[in-house]
C-alpha cells in the first residue's frame, strides 16, 4: 500500500472538495479555487471533512498515481487554506528589483545592458523589498504551488547563482558552495 495514498486528506474549514462524474476535483477556499483532472481510474472519495483516494489494484502505474493525485489534491487543500510563499533574494552590486508601472510586472535590472521585465499571474501577490545596504527580496504568495515554484524557477534563470562570488538570484536562506579561483602560478 501506496504510504502517501493511504493518507486522509483532512479539509479544514472553510474549504469545500468537490469530484464530479469526469474525475475534476474542485477545491474552494478563503484564498482562492483550483482544479486537478484526476485518472478515471483512480477513485476519490469526499466525506465529512475527510477526502481519501484510492486505486483499483497493485499495477506499478496505479501505485504510482495513487500517491501522486493524494499529494496534489493535498498541496490544493493546502494553497487555498493558507497559501505557499516564497522569497527571493537578488545577490550582487547593483541588482535591483522593483514594481513597473503596469500591474503584477516586475522590472529587474541584474547587471545586464537592458533591464528585463516580467509580467506575473495574477494569482500571484508580489511584494519587493529593499532596504539600504541589504540584498533586495523578492515576496511571492500563491495558493497555487506549482504555479509558485514555476515562477520562481523563471526568475531564478534570469541570473542563476554561480559558484565563484556567490552572484545571483538565490531562496531566501540557500548556501551557494564556493569554488575557489584562479590561482597565480609563480
Amino acid at each position: 500500500m501506496s504510504r502517501i495514498g493511504k493518507l486522509p486528506i483532512a479539509i479544514p474549514a472553510g474549504v469545500t472538495v468537490t469530484v464530479s462524474k469526469e474525475k475534476m476535483v474542485t477545491v474552494k477556499g478563503p484564498k482562492g479555487e483550483l482544479m486537478q483532472q484526476v485518472d478515471p481510474r483512480i477513485n476519490v472519495s469526499v466525506e465529512g471533512a475527510v477526502c481519501q483516494v484510492s486505486r483499483p489494484n497493485d499495477e506499478k502505474e496505479m501505485r504510482a498515481k495513487h500517491g501522486l493525485y493524494r499529494a496534489l489534491i493535498n498541496n490544493m487543500v493546502h494553497g487555498v487554506s493558507e497559501g505557499y510563499k516564497a522569497t527571493l533574494q537578488l545577490h550582487g552590486v547593483g541588482f535591483r528589483v522593483e514594481m513597473a508601472q503596469t500591474p503584477n510586472t516586475l522590472n529587474f535590472t541584474l547587471g545586464y545592458t537592458h533591464p528585463i521585465y516580467m509580467q506575473l499571474p495574477k494569482e500571484v501577490k508580489i511584494e519587493t523589498k529593499a532596504e539600504r545596504n541589504q540584498d533586495p527580496l523578492i515576496m511571492l504568495e500563491c495558493p497555487d504551488k506549482q504555479l509558485l515554484g514555476q515562477i520562481c524557477a523563471k526568475i531564478r534563470t534570469f541570473r542563476a547563482p554561480e559558484p565563484y562570488k556567490g552572484k545571483g538570484i538565490l531562496f531566501l536562506g540557500e548556501v551557494v558552495r564556493r569554488k575557489a579561483g584562479k590561482s597565480a602560478a609563480k
